[in-house]
């Protein structure tokens, strides 16, 4: 089989990242050139496969990388039911993944709900259960992911478009526990451009989403796509014009140095929620049920940043779904208190200071009037 430097590529970044997160060469045994059958308590992967070019790209990658560590390796292709002939195409993905040698191949169809949040957001949300939910049953001890160098530098636009701060630049991080279930995405320094390549290179046929649009759409603007579309096919290619620079190059390296940041960042506020929040177990339903007391007086004394995540986590785990302004307006009562009163959360929360301690709230009452 040919080794373009494409596919060399892709088979380095496939190895550094099982390695980094643990898997490598299960017997000196494997260091002979060539595929190995992995035992039956070995460790298993797991890709998550559309039928789309990326997903194949990186199945059949990963299944070579996998055969040469004595590493199990298999697919989950997850049917959101929500184009014609998508059961097939499920179908014809899984009949590829086992062709490239993978075990189990496991077709997951799902319903997606609609919960107000928009087709696109329904469905990651159906397509991450079924996948958490299939890692869990199978065992598997990582789930790759096919985003590409493409993918991320849309996501820090569409980050920049729908919120703020250092989350929104740092984009997708390579590997993230979710549930308790490892994903990782290898295929992160790899274009859109190069996954295609690997396609025609080893005559793997992919099948293109209808619902991703294309730039005839008119010129890639029409309100009809998916946002993520629009910045696919119109944002991006006009942006990289108008500056005449490789755009994604640039955005998705700038993640990389965000994601850096928010790392250090993250592990701090970790730190400092461990030591100043506490979430009390419920002892009422008739009454206002304390989800959270905040240290006041000892976050107080740290820096903006680190006090904004303590907050937003607190008010996450306790049920407060929290905008931005939300946690401003709670950063205040630790920072910049001067008697003033509860601040209104959503889902019936309120936030509120008593002397050196903020109490987050559920008012079950109200809620259920």
């Amino acid at each position: 089989m040919a080794y373009t430097p494409t596919i060399r590529q892709a088979v380095g970044d496939v190895r550094r990242c099982l390695a980094d997160i643990g898997i490598t060469r299960q017997s000196s045994v494997l260091r002979e050139h060539g595929r190995h059958e992995p035992s039956p308590d070995a460790p298993l992967v797991l890709v998550a496969c559309s039928g789309g070019r990326d997903s194949l790209a990186l199945a059949s990658i990963t299944a070579t990388v996998c055969g040469t560590l004595g590493v199990r390796c298999g697919a989950v292709i997850v049917d959101h039911g929500l184009v014609a002939g998508s059961s097939a195409v499920a179908d014809e993905a899984a009949g590829r993944c086992r062709g490239f040698g993978m075990d189990p191949v496991i077709v997951r169809r799902v319903v997606v709900p609609s919960t107000g949040a928009g087709t696109e957001a329904d469905a990651r949300s159906a397509r991450y259960d079924a996948l958490i939910e299939t890692a869990i049953e199978y065992r598997a001890v990582a789930m790759l992911l096919a985003h590409t160098r493409d993918d991320q530098a849309e996501t820090v636009l569409l980050g920049l478009l729908r919120t703020v701060g250092l989350d929104a630049l740092a984009g997708m991080p390579r590997v993230i526990d979710r549930d308790g279930v490892l994903f990782a995405r290898p295929f992160l320094d790899l274009t859109r451009r190069q996954t295609t390549e690997i396609c025609e290179t080893r005559g793997v046929e992919w099948w293109d989403d209808p619902t991703n649009g294309d730039a005839a759409d008119e010129g890639g603007l029409s309100t009809d796509l998916p946002l993520r579309s629009r910045v696919r096919h119109a944002l991006l290619p006009y942006l990289s014009h108008l500056t005449d620079t490789d755009l994604v190059e640039h955005l998705s390296r700038s993640a990389g140095f965000a994601q850096r940041d928010k790392d250090y960042i993250d592990e701090r506020a970790r730190s400092v929620y461990e030591r100043v929040v506490n979430h009390p177990e419920d002892s009422s339903s008739n009454s206002p049920t304390v989800a959270a007391r905040i240290d006041a007086a000892a976050l107080g004394g740290e820096h903006p940043a680190i006090r904004g995540r303590v907050i937003a986590r607190a008010l996450a785990h306790a049920g407060a779904g929290a905008s931005s302004r939300h946690v401003d307006a709670v950063d205040a009562l630790v920072a910049n208190w001067h008697g003033q009163g509860a601040v209104r959360l959503s889902s019936a929360y309120s936030a509120c200071r008593q002397g050196h301690v903020i109490l987050v709230c559920h008012d079950r009452v109200h809620e259920n009037r």
